[in-house]
């Protein structure tokens, strides 16, 4: 029985220890969300600013990628 024990006992710690780095990986995961999220919020305005300042350019832009984007996926 105390070998069952002891089996009993390591095996309850394996499972402490595992179920802690799975909540620091979602944690850290968490925050590198946010972050990402945070990121893409910065990015969206500030191609929005630029849209605002630039419409002209912007439009070429535009133009200049969707036929790049049709001469890439087109078929030939």
């Amino acid at each position: 029985m105390d070998t069952i024990e002891k089996a009993s006992d390591y095996a309850q710690e394996a499972a402490e220890k595992m179920a802690k780095g799975t909540a620091q990986a979602a944690k850290a995961l968490g925050e590198k969300g946010e972050q990402l999220l945070s990121a893409e919020q910065r990015m969206m305005k500030n191609c929005c600013r630029y849209v605002a300042e630039y419409p002209m350019t912007s439009v070429l832009i535009a133009i200049a990628s969707g036929y790049l984007l049709k001469s890439l996926l087109s078929e030939r």
